[in-house]
Formats: structure tokens, sequence, C-alpha cells
């Protein structure tokens, strides 16, 4: 794909989707030219998706989560978009899936990605056994991905009621030998997490998102559409407004990115 001035993003939704518009205006505020675009409308003209640089998967409950969180829209990726998805990653563009967009991901097999589009992780109930709303400290890792560079370290709220990653102990080992954990659940001060509230879901060894082999597909749990204003924050009005939100940096990496690679 040669070199684009003008970086063009899919924001995909769904029945349930809720946070298409946050999403949209978050990449907007990077730089992009962003499409909200419905999965049917997609399905019609799968080869509108050529148009884009950046595909979005956005947090809500896509479907009511009536069969598992981000099974069905998963389901539609595999079956009715599978080969404009398979271009649109062989071309090398970017895709993002936050939340009920990370659960579709990890669904449809295109994350962790260690096998073509084979579930081999998964996003399940929170060891409290109950949706938790909280904000949380998330440490940037080393690794291949596009979206963030380590020490980027994230101040962000999270909204899931099956926000667990599990994988199998072969699966994490690869993780970390290929660089692919991209965020971790931290302590306050970015250090280890303690168990919870830290590590708010019980997800296994504190992962809170991670992306491919390419580094070019990256899913989270937390949300970072919800804090890329300083007003968004919790306590600026104790604390003080901070120069930007601590989660438009994902966004504008993506579009920094695409001018640069892309």
């Amino acid at each position: 794909m040669s070199r684009a001035r003008e970086v063009r993003v899919c924001v995909l939704r769904t029945a349930g989707t809720n946070c298409d518009y946050e999403t949209a205006y978050a990449f907007e505020k990077a730089g992009a030219r962003v499409e909200r675009l419905h999965v049917n409308r997609l399905a019609e003209k799968p080869a509108a998706l050529d148009r884009f640089h950046i595909l979005a998967l956005p947090g809500g409950f896509s479907y009511g989560d009536d069969i598992a969180s981000g099974k069905v829209l998963a389901n539609e990726l595999r079956h009715r978009l599978e080969e404009a998805i398979r271009r649109f990653q062989r071309d090398g563009r970017l895709m993002i899936g936050i939340c009920n967009g990370f659960q579709v991901l990890v669904k449809a097999g295109l994350l962790p990605g260690l096998k073509d589009m084979q579930t081999q992780a998964t996003l399940t109930n929170n060891d409290r056994g109950r949706f938790d709303d909280r904000w949380i400290n998330l440490r940037a890792e080393d690794s291949v991905c596009a979206f963030l560079r380590p020490g980027e370290n994230l101040y962000l709220p999270i909204a899931h009621g099956e926000g667990k990653f599990v994988a199998d102990k072969t699966v994490l080992a690869e993780l970390r030998t290929r660089r692919m954990v991209v965020v971790r659940y931290a302590a306050p001060d970015y250090g280890p997490a303690r168990g919870f509230p830290e590590n708010p879901n019980g997800s296994l060894d504190d992962i809170a998102g991670i992306c491919d082999p390419t580094g070019r597909i990256f899913g989270l749990m937390p949300h970072p559409e919800r804090h890329v204003e300083p007003t968004h924050h919790p306590r600026w009005t104790r604390e003080g407004l901070q120069a930007e939100g601590d989660g438009l940096k994902v966004f504008r990496n993506a579009v920094s990115f695409v001018r640069r690679d892309g």
C-alpha cells in the first residue's frame, strides 16, 4: 500500500456496539479520517474494506454478548468477511480491538495470530464473577506493537465482565518470547500488579493487551478512547489538567505508523 497523507479508518459497528463514536473521535483527534460502517453494509461489499488503512473494532456488547462476549461478531468476520480480512492482513494494514473488539479478535483467531485464524486464547469471566468498571494503570512492555512503545504507560478505564485473558503455558511463553505482550495491568507506580484491584479480572501474567507477531493487530481490554481529553481524567479538577489524555497516544501512534510505513 502506498504512502498515504490521509489515513482512513473504518470503525466497524453492529447491534450492541456502544463505543463507536468515542473511537471515531479519538482517531479524528489523532488526525485520521474516519467512517463508521455497519458490518452488514461491509458484508454486502467486502471490497469496501480496501479503502481503509486501519480497521477498528470498538467496545460495547456486540449482539448483547448472548452466546459469549464477541463470539457472534467474530463468526461474522470468519464466515462473511474472511477474504476481505485476509487481504487486509496481507497488505500489512492495522487492526485494533478494544474491550469487546479485543474479544472479537481473539475469538476470530486474529489474536494472538500464532496459527492462521485459529483460536489459541480466550477472554473469560472476571475472577470476581461480576462486571467491573474502574480506572487502572497499564505498563507498556517492550513489544513489536505499532500502537504503543515501551514506557508509554497508561491510566485508563475498564468496563467489562469477561476480561480475564487465558491461554495455555505454551502460548503464554511464545507471547513473551516474541514480544507480543503489549500492556500489563500494573501498580500505581507501574510496577507489577499485586492482585485485585490492580489486576481487575485475574488475567494470566497480568496481560491486558497483546498483538500478533507482526505488531499490526492489537487488542486490549481497557478503553483508550475514553481518555483522550485531559478532562476525561477522573481527578482532573483536583490534580490539574494534563496536556492530553493518556489514551490518545494509542491512536496517534497508529496514524503516524501508517503515514510513515503505510
